[in-house]
């Protein structure tokens, strides 16, 4: 059975979805992933991403927004 641990949970301002972020620890095998639910009205869209491809997401997300407040 896995464990799962609220990091955060927001509403995105156009469109209003609603995203959360959880971590998810798996007893058996020790590995955490993140988790991305992203909820659109009654549908939901949820990704379990291993922590390579989640620093890899967060630094084009960061690099996108930094270069957004220079404009």
């Amino acid at each position: 059975m896995a464990e799962i641990t609220g990091l955060a949970k927001f509403q995105v301002p156009l469109g209003g979805q609603e995203i959360e972020l959880q971590q998810i620890d798996h007893a058996e095998g020790g590995m955490s992933l993140l988790r991305v639910r992203i909820r659109e009205a009654r549908r939901f869209t949820i990704f379990d991403i291993d922590p390579a491809t989640a620093g890899q997401w967060a630094s084009v997300m960061q690099a996108w927004a930094e270069a957004q407040e220079r404009k």
